[in-house]
């Protein structure tokens, strides 16, 4: 008699889950990790999505790069294989070396100009028109990311302070040419090794957000942050195009409008946390210095002619175009 209850109790669970099984099962591939507010946001645009489409579509979230690195995940959202992503406007440089300009530093003075050079700038619809034909992905909103900053073991007010400091930056062209143009001594090193390289002076700073300065507790080891404010980061909300495809229409607008909302909840989090990380560092003893960034941005010019040599004339449209977004 047990063993009868217990079959239709069985029974009647799969048929409720089954009853409430969403009609669409989909995958977001993301690098960052589970405290990150990427991942809070990826939460908030899942959640979302879940409402307005009334369960019919269930996101499952696959963070800390567990589907590979971003440029493995955007192949895979070519191929149909994962659905959404987060990626970086620069990082299309991979495959098309004119998005370079998004990262370059100075060029992007705030997050509207960023918003509007991928968005609203001739050069930015063209690029992201090749990027849905050719590489299978559609852009569905952008984000703000944050904004790059130097900490370092002795103060920065003005760009003659830069001379020979040891700055380590990643191993990306344009963090390099900051460092090299500024007067640094750039020094490629692995993210994971930046924390001893900082507390044992093998390197004088570093250059990250300020969110990332926080979580890998840099503030503990540097005494010294300035706002340069070099390379502004956004954040792209990116879908396959199988899978938009695969959606009814009335999916597809669901999809589209939590992107948006996610984008918008994505850069309030960095924004309220930049005004308050600048707090935080000083209760933490740091001094924070805001040198005139005007000579920083004299001294890249040299690199902005390396840009415009190499991509020609994509690349002066690119450069006028997103100059006249910050007249």
């Amino acid at each position: 008699m047990k063993l009868n209850k217990l079959a239709i109790a069985t029974l009647c669970l799969g048929m409720s889950a089954s009853v409430f099984a969403a009609d669409y099962d989909l995958k977001f591939g993301m690098v960052a990790g589970t405290s990150s507010n990427e991942y809070k946001a990826v939460e908030f645009f899942a959640k979302e999505v879940k409402e307005k489409s009334n369960g019919k579509i269930e996101i499952a979230i696959f963070p800390s790069a567990q589907l590979g690195d971003d440029r493995v995940m955007m192949k895979q959202l070519k191929d149909g294989a994962l659905d959404f992503t987060l990626g970086e406007s620069a990082r299309f440089q991979i495959f098309y070396p004119e998005a370079e300009v998004f990262a370059l530093p100075y060029m992007i003075p705030n997050f509207d100009v960023a918003k509007k050079a991928v968005l609203e700038t001739n050069f930015g619809k063209n690029l992201f028109a090749k990027i849905n034909k050719e590489l299978g992905m559609t852009l569905l909103s952008v984000g703000y990311n944050g904004t790059r900053q130097t900490t370092s073991n002795r103060a920065i007010n003005a760009i003659e302070d830069m001379k020979g400091l040891k700055l380590r930056v990643p191993n990306a062209a344009t963090n390099l040419a900051f460092a090299k143009y500024v007067g640094a001594a750039p020094t490629p090193m692995a993210f994971s090794e930046v924390y001893l390289a900082l507390q044992t002076n093998s390197v004088d700073g570093q250059e990250n957000p300020l969110p990332t300065i926080q979580a890998q507790k840099f503030y503990e080891v540097q005494k010294y942050l300035a706002l340069t404010n070099h390379i502004l980061n956004d954040q792209l909300y990116l879908v396959s195009n199988e899978t938009l495809a695969d959606l009814p229409e009335d999916l597809q607008a669901v999809v589209k409008e939590a992107a948006l909302a996610a984008a918008e909840y994505h850069t309030k989090l960095f924004v309220d946390g930049e005004n308050e990380l600048i707090a935080f560092f000083k209760e933490k003893g740091v001094t924070v210095t805001t040198p005139d960034l005007a000579p920083f941005k004299a001294a890249l010019q040299p690199y902005y002619d390396e840009y415009l040599q190499k991509n020609g004339e994509v690349g002066k449209q690119a450069v006028a175009e997103i100059s006249e977004l910050t007249k």
